[in-house]
């Protein structure tokens, strides 16, 4: 951030295909021609016929197929509802298996603003105030800007602001309400939180955080964004970008920040912020009620998680500033298959955003959602099997003689 001065249900699904289909019991005998053509013919009985001419490819067929193709389209369509099958079995079948690990480093910086938040079990760490039957896990990076305290604030609340005051939804049953629940209540969170800043004391109004939060409910995966961190998602080894970055170039956020009065000097909103959606910051905020062109509204967004979907990085823009979506995942796959540690990982993604000259505090979450085949490089340089050798004069003239039988 830069400032200006259930229960797991398992279903199986079953397809028989029961129309006869015939076999084909086909010889192929193959004869061309110097010339630049092919012709083919096709008999039912070999016994009597002549010898294939050599500019004739000929192709016996023990049983002939009837011109009705309603067989084939059987099987067709028959493949094609096994697939499908296949498919959505493999969804609901899948669950994650979480595990995390991250880094963070001051960088540059003079000061460390940036804080997060790692619970690969949340149920556990909520005990009796969050119910869950599924595995659940949450995740958070904050970027302070102003100052560290409104970071260190919502880092120190984070569980009662989402999980106690926020209304968090309570059921066993995932379905499209229950989504739809979390979500307001995550924004709710989000809203909840902008508030809590306005009223502490220990936080200047001129200080403010950026926030990213990422909660697993078994296979459901809720992003839900206000600044410029951001959330990746890996899919068969592909960069799925799950938030989208609130800075003033962004024409949709530049756009709705001048129909709110604003204005964007230099890139920065109002001349002084690189975003515009944060947490608190509410000396840059019209009074409680009134629309401001900075705002804490996150963008949600919500993916159900299939076998395809390998790992999830989050990080602050100390990473992103100098690394491409694409550049991380390659890394961190790379990373998982040589050693299968997302700690490792994290800290690789930061050494790699110092290497390419970050101005920016650093902190990334790698989150694994199954163990990746461990794949490992091969050594660089191999000892040749083999030693060269040299024959003398004479071995060489007893080997000609050998060679030619004398």
């Amino acid at each position: 951030m830069i400032v200006r001065q259930q229960k797991m249900v398992t279903t199986e699904a079953e397809i028989i295909c029961q129309k006869s289909i015939p076999v084909l019991d086909m010889k192929y005998h193959l004869r061309v021609a110097p010339q630049d053509r092919t012709e083919f013919s096709s008999s039912s009985s070999s016994s009597s016929a002549s010898p294939p001419s050599p500019l004739v490819a000929e192709i016996r067929v023990s049983e002939l197929l009837s011109s009705d193709t309603s067989t084939l389209e059987s099987v067709v369509s028959c493949s094609d509802a096994i697939q499908d099958a296949i498919v959505e079995s493999s969804t609901v079948k899948f669950f994650p298996n979480i595990r995390s690990g991250s880094h963070a480093e001051i960088g540059p910086r003079y000061s460390m603003d940036d804080e997060h938040i790692r619970i690969d079990d949340l149920s556990g760490h909520l005990g009796s105030n969050f119910q869950s039957q599924m595995p659940s896990a949450f995740y958070a990076v904050f970027d302070g800007h102003g100052g560290p305290e409104a970071a260190a604030y919502i880092k120190r609340n984070a569980m009662r602001l989402f999980f106690q005051d926020s209304d968090m939804p309570q059921t066993t049953d995932v379905d499209a309400v229950f989504l739809k629940e979390l979500e307001n209540s995550h924004r709710k969170a989000f809203l909840l939180a902008d508030l809590a800043l306005a009223d502490e004391s220990s936080v200047s109004s001129s200080c403010g955080t950026t926030a990213l939060t990422a909660l697993l409910l078994g296979r459901h995966l809720l992003v839900a964004n206000a600044g410029d961190c951001r959330a990746v998602l890996c899919r068969k080894g592909m960069a799925v970008e799950m938030s989208q970055d609130h800075r003033p170039s962004y024409l949709p956020e530049r756009r709705r920040v001048e129909e709110l009065g604003g204005h964007i000097d230099d890139g920065y909103l109002n001349g002084y912020l690189s975003v515009t959606r944060a947490l608190g910051d509410w000396d840059l905020k019209l009074p409680l009620g009134s629309s401001s062109p900075l705002i804490a509204e996150p963008d949600v967004q919500q993916v159900v998680l299939t076998e395809d979907d390998e790992f999830l990085i989050i990080g602050c823009d100390g990473i992103w500033d100098v690394m491409s979506s694409q550049h991380a995942v390659s890394l961190v796959r790379r990373g998982l298959r040589r050693h299968d540690d997302p700690e490792q990982c994290a800290r690789e993604l930061v050494g790699e955003a110092l290497r390419l000259n970050t101005s920016d505090n650093l902190t990334v979450i790698v989150i694994c959602f199954s163990s990746p085949s461990r794949v490992f490089e091969p050594p660089s340089r191999q000892r040749s099997r083999f030693r060269a050798c040299s024959l003398s004069e004479e071995a060489r003239s007893r080997l000609r003689s050998l060679l030619e039988g004398n």
